[in-house]
């Protein structure tokens, strides 16, 4: 069978995004949705193949076509947007590749967003500009090698000295590590603190002396993506690299974490998209027992599901976006958008494959990319266990100090 005869019909994404979003912005989704299956559709498999990461020809491309910039105000040299430009790109870009929908939105909802929303004015002005042409880029550095949903009590310390604090510890699964300039280090600093009041950000040159970083290989998901390994050696740091408040570190992880699950909600999506429009298309065009396989009820049904799916949490998730944008959304409607697009996608690709057969599961048809991928949607941004047990603690508040 020739796959590359096998093409995509219209998205379907676009024509439920037509009804949420205003001509504006579905202009701008559909500028970065052509860009991606120009620049970045065709050369997938071979960068897969060659284990490559994303090229820094395409991050370049990307900050030219300004999605680095998209929430950072015009006059500090961005596009002057919010966070649903972001998830906008982030559904146009994953569609292809979660892999590389992650680099820019990893980039801006974990490195610029905490900035925008607790640096002070000196170290706006010092890396906005740069950050948003895409010349610079900031890593999250919050989990550790032994601590993942336990974010509130790092074990990478900041111990204060005459001239500022010195970094000890280790930080891993930083995504865009290979690229960062700088590390958003999350650091215990007041070890005899009540519980989210211990810690404080600092923002590390990754250049700097004790600074060391290696990528983790052997991961099998995200190929495309940077996932790094961040060791501080006795790195020295000054008061006024502090993001945000001295014992504030937790407040600023939080936040930021809050449209963090906003873009991986959106990833989900887009990698759901995908296979709804890959398996509409094959199951009209694959023969069996005399005529196309979607003249099959079974077979209608799982594409009917991930419409229902795709257009259901697409209203959702938009919804969701726009109260972030707005300031009013919180914490927990934030964690149960990402858990539910992320079971849903990774269930219904599940169902797609089988419904494809054997072919599914080669590279060039594209769902094995998408079902690998959707793993990472399920824990990245706080685990979907772990937030559904905090989610809990509101539902069941009479038993809440009970709950484990």
């Amino acid at each position: 069978m020739n796959l590359a005869g096998i093409g995509l019909v219209l998205n379907r994404i676009e024509s439920h995004l037509k009804s949420l979003v205003d001509e504006e912005r579905f202009s701008l989704f559909d500028a970065i949705s052509r860009f991606a299956e120009e620049e970045v559709a065709p050369h997938l498999l071979q960068w897969e193949r060659e284990k490559r990461l994303v090229p820094d020809s395409l991050i370049e491309q990307l900050g030219e076509l300004g999605i680095f910039g998209l929430p950072i105000p015009e006059e500090d040299g961005g596009q002057g947007g919010q966070m649903i430009d972001l998830v906008l790109a982030g559904l146009a870009l994953s569609y292809w590749s979660p892999s590389v929908a992650i680099t820019p939105g990893a980039a801006v909802s974990l490195g610029i967003n905490p900035l925008l929303r607790f640096g002070n004015d000196s170290q706006k002005s010092e890396h906005l500009a740069e950050l948003a042409a895409g010349k610079r880029m900031f890593a999250f550095g919050l989990s550790e090698p032994g601590r993942g949903s336990d974010a509130a009590n790092p074990e990478v310390v900041a111990e204060k000295t005459d001239q500022g604090y010195v970094l000890r510890g280790e930080k891993c699964w930083s995504t865009n590590a290979a690229w960062a300039s700088h590390v958003v280090v999350h650091a215990l600093t007041d070890p005899t603190g009540r519980n989210g009041h211990r810690s404080t950000c600092f923002i590390v040159p990754r250049d700097r002396d004790g600074v060391s970083y290696q990528e983790m290989d052997g991961k099998t998901v995200w190929p495309l993506s940077s996932t790094g390994s961040i060791a501080f050696d006795s790195v020295e740091v000054s008061e006024d690299e502090i993001l945000g408040d001295v014992n504030g570190g937790f407040r600023v992880m939080v936040t930021t974490l809050n449209g963090g699950r906003l873009f991986v909600a959106a990833i989900a999506l887009g990698s759901l998209a995908f296979a709804l429009d890959k398996t509409r298309q094959y199951v009209q065009e694959r023969e069996q027992f005399g005529g196309a396989i979607g003249r099959f009820q079974r077979v209608q049904d799982v594409v009917l599901e991930m419409d229902l799916a795709l257009e259901r949490n697409l209203s959702w998730l938009i919804q969701l976006v726009n109260r972030y944008d707005e300031g009013s959304l919180d914490r927990e409607q934030a964690a149960k958008v990402k858990i539910d697009c992320s079971r849903v996608a990774s269930t219904l690709l599940q169902d797609a494959m089988e419904v494809c057969g054997g072919v599914a599961c080669l590279d060039e048809f594209g769902l094995a990319r998408h079902a690998a991928d959707l793993f990472v949607t399920r824990v990245g941004e706080g685990s979907n266990r772990a937030l559904m047990s905090q989610i809990s603690r509101s539902l069941l508040p009479d038993i809440a100090d009970q709950l484990q």
